[in-house]
């Protein structure tokens, strides 16, 4: 009886503290929401006495819109800020401690990058006319503003709406120290949201001196030349201080348009645009008409340069496969040798090959711009085409531009098929197929019904690698052609979607060159490079390709690499690349279209060198029905017809050529005839000029002589030899 009192006390004390803590609960909630209405009343009554009425609270309220907004925007900026920013945390200053002279593999001098601190002028030295017209040209106001001159660009704005068209920019020269540091020359809404954050960062980290003096260092000058100072060496065989007022005026002109106001290219452009700055001098109020007439009336004259060609595409991206070594190797020595793998005649054969192409059918197939990267089998990067004008534009489309690859990245899953087992007579059938709600499409919309493999790849047919990737691969099938195609050498990331078989995940030329030189390797690594050496100038050895770089890994095994290049070297005779067969040498390649035709490819390769070739515009726009198989096809065949003369053939390792093909490779010429990649029959190239501009000096010479030659007087007698 005592134990159940107990409890039966517990019980009611239980019941109590729930009582008593519920009330308190209660009124606690009570008493704050009532403290907190009272509260509120408090502030209102306020708050009203501040409240307008009347044509005063429009601009109140306006005010309290633009808070509004302008709160948004300061998120949205710092959002926007923030991947230039990114950019800037890299180690961008190390870059100027390094310079480069670059060779050619056979040891000649091609160029020079980087900065040489020793040659460079402090901006207190150099020559006051010189600071004037570089300011005056490109950015009057660049003392006044802070990386962004808003009111520079809104009479930019004006002056174009006047005129119809761009005739002025609004970046300061702050902003193109950005582009020029951190970003390439691509034109993006992205990129110019990038330079105007970032010019505002260097407007925080470096004086006014410091800005103007690294833009004076770093700006591209035209003939391969990079800063103030070489061009000064270059274009006048002097040093910046020694400069005369015209010659500084020339020298500020070339900043907006080196290719084009380049004194050894164009001097009466170079000297109209001179005039323009010293106009310029004159308007902004830092000279007067009586200062530059002199230099109007004695215009400068450059040094002849007129047979100097600079790789400067392929010099660019080798300085930066020297910074990435000798940081890695960690050289003491910042001032380097670097001899290069790059073959000069095959780097004019392949510039004016790409040059011709856009001559003759630019118009015509609606495209402005090409690519392309030729290395010899073993590795060696022999040419690279990175545009059309390198001082036009410096943005290499050979290294950093990201173009879908089209059919040309088929060789990919036909690789990994023919890994898994299957061989080029393996049948399979060409029907529609859905992974999804993706449906891919045949050209012409038609299907073969049952064909082997080796069919399919020549005839580029859609539904075959997609339907060997969704029923052949086993598990996560998309996974295995995306890692196999980075074993190949693909190092843009890829996509993870089902449509990534028929070549929708970008990729660049480079890329596509590395991958495709696998197949004449036998399935061994490309060892792609364009660096053979490193030395200082004492001539010690720092870097050596043969003794320092990993041997090569085999990413195909012998018999899926025969099998396909069994497959390729079939193409070029019987399928979608008949304009890129190599007169009397064994070829093999993929052709690449992309959808809307806005790219057209060709990855192909003999025994002895790979080429990948891209044709399209910058911005994205459709070609006129542009095929891999015309021009960037025949561009091929027109570099490897030069690259293979007076060559020892090699063979392509597992090509053994049906009897048909064969006789088709000795041809002069192979039948064309109209496929799905070569229905436009375009006619085949005229070859460009090969002679150098010294060689056709020589030969126009001869030939003036010729004319006011006397005639030869009737010979009685005319020796001849048998």
């Amino acid at each position: 009886m005592a134990d159940d009192g107990e409890d039966l006390k517990n019980k009611r004390l239980k019941s109590h503290f729930f009582l008593r803590l519920d009330a308190w609960l209660d009124s606690t909630l009570w008493a704050a929401g009532f403290r907190f209405l009272d509260l509120w009343e408090e502030i209102t009554i306020f708050f009203r006495r501040f409240r307008v009425k009347g044509w005063k609270r429009i601009p109140v309220e306006l005010a309290g819109e633009a808070l509004t907004w302008g709160a948004v925007g300061m998120i949205a900026m710092l959002a926007l800020a923030k991947p230039a920013f990114e950019i800037a945390k890299s180690d961008w200053r190390k870059k100027s401690d390094f310079a480069v002279t670059f060779l050619d593999r056979y040891g000649n001098v091609i160029g020079h990058r980087g900065i040489i601190h020793e040659d460079s002028v402090p901006i207190d030295e150099l020559p006051d006319h010189l600071v004037k017209a570089v300011l005056a040209t490109e950015d009057r106001r660049f003392f006044e503003h802070f990386g962004i001159d808003f009111l520079g660009l809104f009479r930019a704005v004006s002056e174009n709406a006047r005129a119809g068209g761009v005739v002025q920019g609004g970046s300061t020269l702050t902003q193109q120290l950005a582009k020029n540091l951190f970003l390439s020359n691509e034109r993006s809404f992205d990129r110019k949201i990038k330079e105007a954050f970032l010019a505002l960062w260097i407007e925080t980290h470096m004086t006014k001196k410091e800005i103007l003096s690294l833009y004076l260092d770093r700006a591209y000058m035209g003939g391969g030349t990079f800063g103030a100072a070489a061009a000064a060496r270059f274009y006048f065989n002097k040093e910046l201080p020694d400069l005369t007022l015209a010659e500084s005026a020339m020298i500020a002109g070339l900043f907006k348009a080196p290719a084009k106001y380049a004194p050894h290219v164009n001097l009466p452009a170079a000297r109209a645009r001179a005039n323009e700055v010293l106009t310029n001098l004159v308007q902004g109020g830092l000279m007067t008409e009586g200062e530059v007439i002199d230099a109007r009336r004695h215009p400068a004259t450059a040094v002849d340069r007129s047979t100097r060609e600079a790789p400067d595409f392929f010099l660019d991206w080798a300085y930066e496969q020297t910074l990435d070594l000798a940081r890695k190797q960690d050289f003491s020595d910042h001032t380097l040798v670097v001899r290069t793998t790059l073959d000069a005649g095959l780097q004019h054969a392949a510039e004016q090959a790409v040059e011709t192409g856009l001559r003759q059918y630019g118009e015509t197939y609606r495209v402005k711009q090409g690519a392309m990267v030729v290395i010899e089998n073993g590795g060696a990067v022999r040419a690279m085409v990175g545009g059309r004008d390198y001082g036009e534009n410096q943005f290499n489309r050979a290294t950093k531009a990201l173009r879908q690859p089209g059919s040309s990245f088929k060789v990919y899953t036909y690789s990994l098929a023919m890994e898994k087992g299957l061989t080029p007579t393996t049948p399979i059938v060409d029907a529609p197929i859905c992974w999804g709600n993706w449906c891919p499409g045949n050209y012409g919309n038609s299907y073969a019904g049952r064909i082997d493999i080796q069919t399919a790849i020549a005839k580029s047919i859609n539904t075959i690698p997609v339907r060997l990737t969704k029923e052949k691969f086993g598990k996560k099938p998309i996974d295995q052609v995306v890692a196999l195609a980075k074993k190949f050498g693909v190092e843009t990331p890829l996509r993870n979607d089902v449509t990534v078989p028929l070549g929708s995940s970008e990729v660049t030329v480079l890329d596509q060159a590395t991958a495709y030189a696998v197949f004449p390797t036998g399935g061994l690594e490309s060892r792609r490079h364009g660096i053979s050496q490193i030395t200082d100038y004492g001539g010690n050895v720092l870097y050596d390709f043969d003794r320092d770089a990993p041997p090569a890994k085999r990413v195909l095994t012998q018999q899926a690499a025969d099998y396909m290049n069994h497959m390729l070297t079939r193409i070029p005779y019987v399928g979608t690349a008949r304009k890129a067969a190599v007169d009397g040498v064994l070829t093999g390649g993929k052709t690449g279209t992309t959808q809307g035709y806005r790219d057209a490819w060709f990855g192909g390769f003999t025994g002895n060198f790979t080429a990948a070739v891209w044709f399209g515009n910058d911005d994205y726009t459709s070609s006129n029905n542009m095929t891999g198989g015309s021009l960037p096809a025949m561009t091929f065949k027109l570099v490897m017809d030069y690259a293979h003369q007076g060559l020892a053939l090699r063979t392509i390792p597992g090509a053994d050529p049906a009897p048909e093909i064969a006789e088709l490779v000795n041809k002069e010429k192979p039948v064309v005839e109209k496929t799905e990649e070569t229905a436009d029959a375009a006619p085949t190239f005229i070859r460009p000029r090969m002679l150098t501009v010294a060689s056709t000096r020589v030969v126009k010479d001869i030939g003036e002589r010729l004319k006011d030659a006397k005639p030869l007087k009737k010979l009685e007698k005319v020796a001849s030899v048998e």
